[in-house]
């Protein structure tokens, strides 16, 4: 429904019918034609900080990581969560 409401500025309630169908309506509660082909056809500029968020390593593999490589320890589980990391960012990399 974020892409109706990106899409058609004027739409401030959407109900979604039994049949499937989208019904939108704007402040005043009149009608408001939607196109769905735009709509399903619409990309989150966004949705990449959703999917980074996912695939990141866990904040406890960081931890563990980090604190190996500052008291003098290997830092093999350092390099393996940068290169994890980075590894996020190009897969679900920033829309230009």
């Amino acid at each position: 429904m974020k892409a109706i409401y990106t899409l058609y500025s004027n739409v401030v309630t959407i109900r979604e019918e039994v049949d499937g169908s989208v019904l939108a309506f704007d402040k005043d509660n009149n009608a408001v034609e939607i196109n769905m082909t735009d709509v399903n056809n619409w990309v989150d500029p966004n949705g990449y900080k959703l999917d980074r968020a996912i695939a990141y390593p866990n904040v406890q593999d960081f931890m563990e990581a980090y604190t190996e490589k500052e008291i003098g320890g290997s830092s093999t589980k350092w390099n393996a969560y940068v290169t994890a990391y980075n590894k996020v960012r190009s897969d679900n990399a920033k829309p230009e």
